[in-house]
């Protein structure tokens, strides 16, 4: 069977910045024999992440994360459907994802190796599991849950950065619906913005590009911020950590302003905010969902109860075909996307 795929084919140059001719696009056979445990699967969507920037690098700087290879093909987070198999646990026309999906039109891959997933979760929008019902709702939501300490009643205010991304347009709505009174998100355009406050209910929204962050925050959270769900790091993360109440806590969930820039995960702060974190007494942990496999389950549910009773609204950026991979990963690094960015590789 002839199969397309996309291989790393360069690593980010000096400035560090991806660039879409990072990858390859190519075309290969697959073997037509399965053997035992193993599946083909149809590719029906591919996601792009800021994570993955870390992969391009010879060294991820994080011992979670292996590096991709040179010329070999890039895996991420995919759906699909099984086309046939000779797997005990997949039958032909399930639907599985994985977080180690190649990047190519069909795959051969190890039924052990993915997760069945029951298309009414989400009402048949089968990308939802790539975002708000998958590895992205979960951090949004477990990551509030486990280092957010949100409380009915007391009157916190959530800022979140990165807020109309494929993480932050969520973790917004759940702080909402965990009960923090107000909700304010920064990001980089007026068209996020309006997203933010018209479709999704934050309170207020933040461009950074055009504003001033830390007079709006000033004006949009007046009782200063009790919680910050951080995915971008940098120097909107020192503005909002200044304003910050005592017994904060900030959610650090990601680092994308930094991770074209060569320095460990998660990069060092600077002095002043080291100490605002110290004077203040806010915590300030790395969260990974990966630490929290056991409360998986029953995440998944919830969320998907969210989204099947819209009180969670998905916002998607959906690019077609595989060709068009490298293009949309590098779209998204800059902020192109609103909500989940998603490649549609098959109907």
């Amino acid at each position: 069977m002839q199969v397309q795929r996309v291989v790393l084919n360069s690593r980010p140059g000096k400035d560090g910045t991806p660039v879409p001719e990072n990858f390859r696009l190519e075309e290969t056979t697959l073997a037509p024999e399965l053997k035992d445990g193993e599946v083909l699967v149809r590719t029906l969507y591919l996601s792009v992440d800021p994570y993955m920037r870390c992969r391009m690098n010879e060294d991820t700087g994080a011992e979670y994360l292996t590096p991709w290879q040179l010329s070999e093909c890039v895996d991420g987070g995919g759906v699909g459907v099984v086309e046939s198999s000779r797997c005990t646990t997949c039958a032909e026309g399930d639907v599985v994802t994985s977080f180690n999906w190649p990047w190519q039109t069909h795959a051969v891959m190890a039924g052990s190796g993915l997760q069945k997933v029951d298309s009414q979760l989400v009402d048949g929008h089968l990308s939802y599991f790539l975002g708000a019902v998958g590895i992205t709702g979960l951090t949004a939501l477990l990551g509030i849950r486990e280092k957010g300490y949100v409380t009915k009643g007391a009157n916190q205010t959530m800022v979140i950065s990165g807020a109309a991304g494929a993480c932050g347009s969520i973790a917004g709505q759940i702080g909402r619906l965990d009960g923090c009174v107000r909700v304010v998100g920064i990001c980089g355009s007026e068209d996020k913005c309006k997203a933010l406050v018209e479709d999704l209910g934050f309170s207020a929204a933040i461009n950074y590009r055009q504003e001033d962050v830390a007079a709006r925050l000033k004006e949009s959270c007046p009782a200063g911020i009790d919680v910050y769900f951080d995915n971008v790091g940098g120097a909107i993360s020192d503005t909002v950590i200044a304003q910050m109440n005592n017994g904060g806590h900030v959610i650090l969930c990601g680092q994308i302003s930094q991770y074209n820039k060569d320095v460990p995960y998660p990069p060092p702060l600077s002095e002043e905010t080291q100490e605002n974190l110290r004077s203040k007494n806010i915590t300030r942990e790395r969260f990974m969902v990966l630490n929290y496999m056991s409360k998986v389950d029953a995440a998944l549910f919830e969320l998907s109860q969210w989204v099947k009773s819209a009180q969670i609204k998905v916002l998607e950026t959906v690019v077609n075909g595989i060709e068009n991979m490298g293009a949309a990963f590098c779209s998204m690094m800059k902020g192109g996307n609103i909500g989940k960015q998603i490649i549609k590789i098959s109907a």
